[in-house]
């Protein structure tokens, strides 16, 4: 592969996950359509990564395409944002469970206490993007200790659909993810595999009702709910 495809594959990836996050957060509504133009104009690109893109979305069933009118976005119920960090966390937590077996545990728990020093010091002086590279970090190091590259892949998958960025700027949400990050080190380090559950389970539901409050707070369902309420009247 040349290295102009091997850019445009990695930009492809990068405005899919911009507006992957722009439909998981609301700013993106259900029944919106995405202009290409509008859309490469905005991001400072060609219009061929936002049509590839927004393909990768269409089959991720974010979107969907409408014959000369561009790409819709799909609806995003409760539900399906409870099934989306459901997976998540089971996942996640069968791939820290398998850390446990590590016989060199130790160095990667001493890389993870490092890196959450990094992160509180990040979310005290409010360094958003130093927050994001951080809790990136700290994750990579899980998956690394747990050495399962097929489990760490699906993981990676899933958490594409997380929208980091908004809890990046959330503090109360970083000083808990800390706190949470903290527990883990010890759990993995005692080998507690149903606290590791437990802890990794009550982090992704956090996360889970920060996003939903989120979206009712911008009335993201407004319509939706409506719509129910009427039809059952």
């Amino acid at each position: 592969m040349s290295r102009v495809s091997l850019r445009r594959t990695q930009l492809t990836d990068e405005v899919a996950d911009h507006l992957r996050n722009r439909i998981m957060t609301g700013s993106l509504r259900p029944g919106e359509y995405i202009r290409l133009d509008d859309t490469a104009s905005t991001l400072g690109c060609s219009v061929t990564p936002v049509r590839e893109a927004l393909v990768t979305l269409r089959g991720e069933g974010l979107v969907r395409s409408s014959p000369h009118r561009g790409f819709i976005v799909e609806p995003l119920n409760r539900g399906d944002i409870i099934d989306i960090f459901w997976i998540q966390a089971e996942l996640s937590a069968r791939l820290a469970c398998h850390a446990v077996d590590n016989s060199e545990l130790g160095v990667h728990l001493a890389e993870m206490q490092t890196i959450v020093d990094q992160l509180e010091l990040a979310v005290d002086t409010g360094d958003d993007a130093q927050v994001l590279n951080r809790e990136y970090a700290f994750h990579r190091q899980v998956n690394l200790a747990a050495n399962s590259k097929k489990l760490a892949w699906f993981v990676f998958s899933a958490s594409k659909y997380n929208p980091y960025d908004l809890y990046a700027r959330d503090t109360e949400w970083g000083h808990e993810a800390v706190a949470s990050h903290r527990r883990l080190i010890d759990y993995l380090r005692s080998g507690d595999t149903r606290a590791i559950r437990e802890e990794i389970h009550t982090q992704f539901a956090d996360a889970r009702d920060r996003l939903v409050q989120r979206l009712e707070s911008i009335g993201f369902w407004d319509n939706i709910d409506s719509d129910t309420a009427a039809s059952s009247a």
